[in-house]
């Protein structure tokens, strides 16, 4: 993978491990403790549990994300990154755009 690619990648990386940040700090947010007699709005208390229940779910995957984009943005200067670790052949460009934290190419995934 050549050099420009790879700071393509890097810069993508960093963008999209912005947006986790983000969007954790905003989850934890929706995921503290309801209160017993609570009700918001028209919602009512078991909505805003199951609300609370969805949204855990959604920053947990975001935090494993996290994680990965991380762990990638680490590796990218090996020179076997953007190689599938499965099968070892190359992953698309367009692939490790869409998802940087890649590490299997499309039939391995």
């Amino acid at each position: 993978m050549e050099q420009d690619e790879k700071q393509q990648i890097r810069e993508r990386i960093y963008s999209e491990i912005e947006n986790a940040q983000e969007q954790i700090s905003e989850l934890e947010q929706l995921t503290k403790p309801i209160a017993p007699d609570a009700a918001i709005g028209r919602i009512s208390r078991m909505e805003a549990i199951n609300n609370k229940s969805v949204n855990e779910l959604l920053l947990s995957k975001t935090k494993s994300k996290l994680q990965k984009l991380e762990s990638s943005l680490s590796f990218i200067e090996q020179d076997d990154y953007g190689l599938c670790r499965i099968c070892k052949n190359q992953i698309p460009l367009g692939r490790l755009m869409m998802l940087p934290e890649s590490d299997r190419c499309v039939d391995c995934a």
